[in-house]
């Protein structure tokens, strides 16, 4: 499971340091190549819960061959792709294979481990791997991009699926399906799910555009605010909801799921702060670019170690704070390494705080997110608190990118901007998570 975990993980951001290269070949503007990113993760999140059902209504088994074989299928169709509407759409569909397997891999990882130090170990290496993932992307896609081809970011990773289909075929049990259920599926309430950040994300990213009427992002973000009303109403009403409006009763399980999404967008922003950073300000190739990331790989396999302990001593709800204070003093060391022009060295401390962010927060995230569930909505519960992940991941970026880095904005620094935006709502999610009732399982643990 945690190797198709590493390798989904890769595939959402091999891609950033490859899209100067993909423009080239293909002809395509930098505005247009934002897709190759958004499209990818805004399907993948608005289409988890859609996911997380299939897997508690069909069988985890079943729904984790069938999305990891989209998620190959789609992985070979963008490598080989012939123009830059079959990557867009290759992306597009390698974010619904991993909307459709990860559920259903998450979920089965919770149930293998009862409530405890067990489960916090075992949720430790899985947000491990996955953190391990995303910051490898960028150091494979230096490496792959310099040497054998940006197509290669996507093809290298299918016969690494090949092999997680054939091991999950071995060594996954069958089973039956957690729900007798046999009602149709909530495809409406899938579909405005996915439209709701999708629209979104196009108005904040065309906001920032001089040639773009103001019109346009105001028509996108009234048509997402549209979707989110009209979800919650269809969920509502359904007699088979993708998520059960009463799923959300549970007030630390909101919180745990809202300040996930405020910590990924952070930690998604920072990915591409470094990226900028070093490519644009201090004119690092593809190749050193990538390797610099490296030690961000490094602390977070460390990270990996030190959180299951802290976790049953601390309790979720302070690592989760220590892991937002690491991502804000990160932030704070991006801003002022790009106000003083200083070299790619003085990044490192700003790596090390945002693997303790990642480390700390969203283990002790997940944790609070699937505590108190049960077979029944195990998959529910992983898909809601992926979603949040990813889709906060999305459209963090598009709202501090999009505006620290916006043509129309020229009132400072865009890496000033972009930070303060990303400690803000950081600064939210700690409030957030301070607030949440005691009675909840966020106290320490002990073995």
């Amino acid at each position: 499971m945690s190797m198709l975990q590493f390798f989904i993980a890769v595939d959402v951001t091999v891609v950033n340091i490859a899209l100067p290269t993909i423009g080239a070949d293909l002809g395509v503007d930098g505005h247009s190549l934002t897709w190759v990113v958004v499209g990818y993760t805004i399907t993948g999140g608005g289409l988890l819960m859609l996911g997380g059902r299939l897997g508690d209504l069909l069988g985890r088994r079943r729904t984790l061959l069938v999305g990891t074989t989209l998620f190959g299928a789609a992985s070979l169709l963008a490598g080989l792709a012939p123009s830059f509407a079959v990557l867009v759409a290759a992306r597009l569909f390698q974010g619904a294979g991993e909307a459709i397997a990860l559920p259903a891999a998450m979920a089965t990882v919770v149930l293998m481990f009862p409530e405890g130090p067990r489960r916090s170990r075992a949720l430790s290496v899985w947000a491990a791997v996955a953190s391990c993932g995303l910051v490898l992307g960028f150091a494979l896609s230096g490496v792959i991009t310099a040497h054998l081809g940006w197509r290669w970011t996507f093809l290298i990773s299918v016969p690494f699926i090949l092999l997680a289909i054939v091991a999950a075929l071995a060594l996954v049990p069958g089973g039956r399906p957690a729900s007798r259920e046999r009602d149709r599926l909530d495809l409406p309430g899938a579909l405005l799910l996915t439209a709701c950040p999708l629209l979104f994300t196009y108005a904040a990213v065309e906001a920032g555009e001089p040639e773009t009427s103001p019109w346009v992002s105001l028509a996108a973000l009234a048509g997402a605010v549209l979707a989110a009303a009209g979800f919650v109403r269809v969920e509502s009403r359904s007699s088979n909801p993708l998520v059960p409006l009463a799923f959300f009763a549970d007030r630390a399980r909101v919180r745990a799921n809202l300040t996930t999404m405020l910590l990924s967008g952070a930690l998604s922003t920072s990915f591409l702060l470094f990226t900028f950073y070093l490519q644009d300000r201090l004119g690092i190739g593809p190749l050193g670019a990538g390797l610099t990331m490296l030690p961000l790989a490094v602390a977070l396999i460390a990270a990996s170690v030190l959180v299951p302990r802290q976790l049953g001593r601390w309790g979720a709800r302070a690592c989760v704070l220590a892991g937002l204070g690491a991502a804000a003093g990160a932030m704070t060391v991006i801003a002022l390494v790009a106000a003083l022009g200083a070299g790619a060295a003085w990044l490192l401390p700003a790596m090390l705080l945002i693997a303790a962010g990642m480390g700390f927060g969203l283990v002790g995230l997940q944790y609070i997110a699937v505590s108190g569930t049960t077979d029944e909505d195990a998959g529910i519960a992983s898909g809601v608190q992926r979603a949040a992940d990813q889709l906060g991941g999305a459209g963090g970026v598009a709202v501090y990118m999009g505006i620290g880095f916006a043509p129309a904005v020229h009132a400072g620094d865009p890496f000033l901007i972009a930070a303060v935006l990303a400690i803000a709502g950081l600064a939210v999610g700690a409030v957030v998570v301070s607030r949440s009732p005691a009675t909840t399982e966020m106290r320490p643990q002990t073995e």
